[in-house]
């Protein structure tokens, strides 16, 4: 009997996209393993692979997870169907990748900008993307699309920025998805960052695995990133996670950015400075200073983490998450902040969430952006093969 007429097309077709789902998140993988995690028989897996196979899509792996497969079929992704791009628009550097569809940085590339506004940023986005094509030797066709992070609000209707960070002037209001799609010549997403980062953390870092969870990231700005039951919670207007709004009327100043960090330095300082600078202080030379045993610096990143914890407490309260990730330039110093933060939330919380430092560091949001293309570009590459929704033949 022919099992394939049997299938109705449409079944067929999820079946399909099931079993390619399980080979990108597993492989190097058997049928009998892409069986067990997705639940459907062997012979069903079979069937999907003989439409898989011949689209381009998957292929027989050379060995299995631990070695030679002495025996067994395993299967990987073809890395070469499509290709991503991710890119990173921060205050101070714009970062660049290129990814095939195994999830393989081909290429990476950070780039300063120095102070540029939004015309100059979009200037840097065209000349990296042309140069990571490059180093990365394939043809720019076989980009699916790209990613963009962004720190704003992009507006879900009209794909406008919105409440933009002030470091990157001329953002606010701008389509600027739109101008970057016209340069770069491929559809272009663009996202608020720390969400991405968020995404990032899941897919390759310290939050892999963890259902519910919030990413803070505290450097020049703070932004929260919120995932719950395994999807990223973006809210009606696309603005969750702008976590200052929650403190807004407590008549208490919760800053715990590099400006906050600076403005309170400032604020408690005596005569001689911090470790023997003197106002206006940067963040970094701050914590610094606290490692070396300097009581003012050490004083000053106590307030700042009581500040985060302030931070993470209402989130706790309303969504209880499992997990809260620090990252961002300041959240990264967790020899200095990790153990006063989860004190202050075992003190204040019944259910304190478990709190660790990102594992992805500067490249979460960039990692984000990847993995969120990649998602896309496996959309594409399997509605778009030949055997689209399975031939009843």
């Amino acid at each position: 009997m022919d099992l394939t007429r049997a299938t109705p097309p449409l079944l067929k077709h999820l079946n399909e996209r099931t079993v390619l789902e399980a080979i990108r998140a597993g492989a190097p993988i058997s049928r009998a393993e892409i069986s067990r995690r997705v639940g459907i028989s062997k012979p069903t897996v079979s069937l999907a692979l003989r439409s898989l196979e011949p689209a381009g899509l998957v292929r027989e792996a050379s060995q299995g997870p631990d070695g030679p497969s002495y025996g067994a079929v395993f299967f990987e992704p073809v890395p070469d169907a499509a290709f991503v791009l991710g890119l990173d628009l921060g205050s101070r550097f714009l970062r660049g990748a290129v990814a095939d569809l195994a999830g393989r940085i081909r290429a990476r590339q950070d780039v300063e900008l120095r102070g540029a506004d939004a015309d100059g940023a979009l200037e840097a986005i065209t000349t990296l993307h042309a140069s990571l094509i490059e180093a990365a030797a394939l043809p720019p066709e076989r980009v699916d699309g790209a990613v963009l992070g962004i720190p704003g609000v992009v507006d879900p209707s009209s794909e406008r920025l919105r409440l933009t960070q002030p470091h990157i002037a001329g953002l606010e209001g701008r389509p600027f998805g739109s101008e970057v799609r016209e340069r770069v010549g491929v559809p272009v997403t663009v996202d608020n960052d720390v969400n991405l980062a968020a995404v990032g953390e899941r897919w390759t870092g310290v939050a892999r695995g963890v259902d519910d969870f919030a990413f803070l990231s505290i450097g020049t700005g703070t932004g929260l990133g919120l995932v719950l039951g395994g999807e990223l919670h973006r809210g009606t207007h696309g603005a969750a996670g702008e976590i200052d709004w929650a403190l807004a009327g407590s008549g208490e100043e919760l800053d715990p950015s590099a400006e906050g960090v600076s403005a309170l330095a400032t604020e408690v300082s005596w005569p001689g400075g911090v470790d023997g600078s003197t106002p206006p202080y940067d963040a970094r030379n701050i914590f610094t200073a606290a490692r070396r045993g300097d009581s003012l610096a050490r004083s000053v990143v106590d307030v700042i983490a009581r500040r985060i914890a302030a931070h993470i407490a209402p989130v706790a309260a309303v969504a209880d998450p499992e997990l809260v990730v620090l990252g961002g330039g300041l959240g990264m110093n967790g020899d200095l902040l990790l153990e006063p933060v989860r004190a202050l939330l075992r003190e204040w919380l019944p259910y304190p969430p478990r709190v660790e430092i990102s594992s992805l560091g500067e490249s979460a949001v960039l990692m984000g952006a990847v993995a969120t293309g990649l998602q896309s570009a496996l959309d594409n590459v399997f509605v778009n093969r030949p055997s689209a929704l399975g031939s009843a033949t």
